[in-house]
């Protein structure tokens, strides 16, 4: 994604992406370039309250930054990408696992308008990193989109016709869950899978080896991780199948940590889609595999395109 060092108008937005373990927020202009990008640490053990008053602050600040930008600039609008499930309308957490105590409920739009008289969007964390690859990323000049966002978890958002489809509550897109092999697809598919099962083998503890560290022991040779990638790869393949026989999309669109080892997982996850698809071969055939574009960037900039569709730029 480019960023500005350009005044480029009068409206700016302030857009914030909601992690379990960091903030990150930025400053985009009307045309979506970033002018400005920082993060922070997620208090999260301090509950949606302190979340709150976080989110807070950095508007706060971002309207400081902007008066410097331009002594004409003025904040448009607030743009909020977030872990948990969401309700768009309302802007506020449906619901939020442990990671976050007490974000169950928060009214996170309520409480931005309230407080700074301008407009405010909410939208799950995925979905915003979805809607960021169909705009501007891997799935441009696509209708029907599956992304994956594979780290810790496993996250998902259909794009149906070219608009996220939320479902009935809220709550679609949540192919972590999904019951696989005896268990759940993230427990047995995500990176912290690879952890546990390395540190297992070396009577170590996961925190020793993430998974960084395991795919350059892999590049060097170390069989146990290698096995370990692959093993992964093999839960991620049927998984993804799964859900291509569900949805037919055009194009899965993979990101998260794990996916940033493009080199490795590309070709282990074209393999075992190639085994798991082979019942269908036109499914097969006519689905694309891409990786993410946008990084870091993804849920700030997907909640920015979120905002803009929300209030018919």
């Amino acid at each position: 994604m480019k960023q500005s060092s350009k005044q480029s108008g009068l409206r700016f937005y302030v857009s914030i992406d909601v992690g379990g373990t960091a903030i990150k927020y930025g400053i985009l202009d009307e045309g979506g370039a970033f002018i400005k990008k920082a993060s922070c640490p997620t208090e999260a053990k301090e509950g949606g309250k302190r979340i709150l008053s976080q989110l807070i602050e950095i508007v706060e600040n971002a309207g400081q930054s902007i008066a410097e930008i331009n002594s004409q600039g003025m904040l448009s609008g607030i743009c909020i990408s977030t872990a948990g499930m969401v309700d768009c309308k309302q802007g506020k957490i449906l619901y939020s696992g442990e990671l976050i105590p007490d974000y169950t409920g928060t009214e996170i739009k309520k409480t931005l308008e309230n407080k700074f008289h301008v407009p405010c969007s909410v939208e799950n964390d995925v979905n915003c990193a979805g809607l960021a690859e169909l705009v501007s990323g891997a799935a441009k000049g696509f209708r029907n989109v599956l992304c994956l966002t594979v780290g810790t978890g496993i996250g998902g958002c259909i794009i149906l016709n070219g608009e996220v489809y939320h479902g009935h509550g809220n709550c679609a897109g949540e192919v972590g869950y999904m019951y696989m092999d005896g268990s759940d697809f993230q427990t047995l598919g995500a990176g912290s899978i690879m952890s546990k099962k390395i540190a297992e083998q070396r009577q170590d503890i996961p925190e020793n080896w993430n998974g960084r560290r395991i795919f350059e022991a892999a590049k060097q040779g170390d069989a146990e991780c290698s096995r370990v990638i692959d093993e992964m790869a093999e839960i991620l393949g049927k998984g993804i199948a799964n859900i291509c026989y569900v949805l037919n999309p055009q194009i899965v669109v993979l990101g998260g940590g794990v996916m940033e080892q493009r080199e490795m997982m590309e070709p282990l996850i074209k393999d075992k889609l190639e085994k798991y698809l082979h019942l269908r071969p036109i499914v097969r055939n006519t689905t694309r595999i891409a990786f993410a574009e946008h990084g870091n960037d993804a849920g700030m900039l997907g909640a920015f395109y979120h905002f803009q569709k929300d209030h018919h730029k």
